[in-house]
């Protein structure tokens, strides 16, 4: 198929960005790898009256370098993290992350914002970012606002963009000397979506220890505490907690129950080190 027809704008600025967004009410998308779009113009699943392309904005493919944080572009592509062409140290789970998102073809236009953006639930970022704790950057009218990944993706493909806001960028705290962290998920094959999900980071310098199962029907399951799931031993999950966990996110199929439990659980062990 064929997408509607649709009026393609490329902004220069922010601002102007932000402007066509708010001026369409609504009618206006913005596009950049298009990796995701692209087919759902093709399929018409949206028919946008207008496409913003902000891949010109210099603000989106900036990478700001502190010391405790990196801020990236929404606009730097998946392939960029995958090759490690960010500043610095704490970042080793980006690189790893970006690595085993779909195809090459698809990491070299694919974008991390367009990623976070398109709020899959089965999407590698939306998991890995909220085991990190990353936080949104905002741009829009009224100015900048930050918020936490996990509350930026409100549900199933849906986020927390209000009218005229854009995704500007990604800040990611940097893991400490001894932080460590864990991902893990389960594929039909290499490069597909994920059927499950699982991301743990244990900084105790940052004094966080967070659990995050993703690929659910809707939000990543955030547990801000993974000592409560984990076994007293320190070693595997608590299959009591666990379980009730499930059951708190209507998770109850027994198969799903399994195949979330397993990758939860190699993502706890090589958290651990083991």
């Amino acid at each position: 198929m064929k997408p509607a027809v649709f009026e393609f704008v490329r902004a220069r600025t922010l601002s102007e960005a932000t402007t066509i967004l708010l001026e369409s009410e609504g009618a206006a998308r913005v596009v950049a790898g298009a990796q995701s779009l692209g087919p759902m113009l093709n399929l018409r699943l949206v028919q946008p009256r207008i496409l913003v392309d902000v891949t010109g904005i210099a603000e989106l493919t900036e990478i700001d370098d502190r010391a405790d944080a990196v801020t990236l572009g929404a606009c730097i592509t998946t392939a960029n993290i995958e090759d490690g062409r960010l500043p610095g140290r704490g970042l080793q789970p980006l690189s790893v992350v970006a690595g085993r998102i779909a195809y090459r073809a698809v990491r070299n236009r694919g974008t991390i914002g367009g990623s976070v953006c398109h709020a899959d639930p089965a999407a590698d970022w939306i998991s890995a970012l909220c085991a990190l704790g990353a936080q949104c950057v905002i741009a829009g009218p009224g100015g900048r606002r930050r918020l936490a990944v996990e509350d930026f993706v409100t549900g199933a493909f849906e986020n927390a963009l209000a009218p005229g806001e854009l995704l500007q960028g990604i800040r990611i705290p940097r893991l400490s000397a001894h932080g460590h962290w864990g991902y893990n998920k389960l594929c039909r094959k290499a490069g597909e979506f994920a059927l499950a999900i699982g991301a743990v980071v244990d900084d105790r310098e940052r004094n966080s220890f967070r659990a995050v199962i993703g690929a659910t029907r809707g939000r990543p399951i955030i547990v801000t505490e993974a000592r409560e799931i984990r076994r007293t031993d320190g070693t595997g999950l608590d299959a009591i907690a666990v379980t009730r966990l499930f059951d708190r996110h209507g998770i109850t199929d027994r198969a799903t129950r399994r195949q979330h439990a397993a990758v939860l659980a190699r993502a706890l062990d090589q958290a651990a080190g083991a």
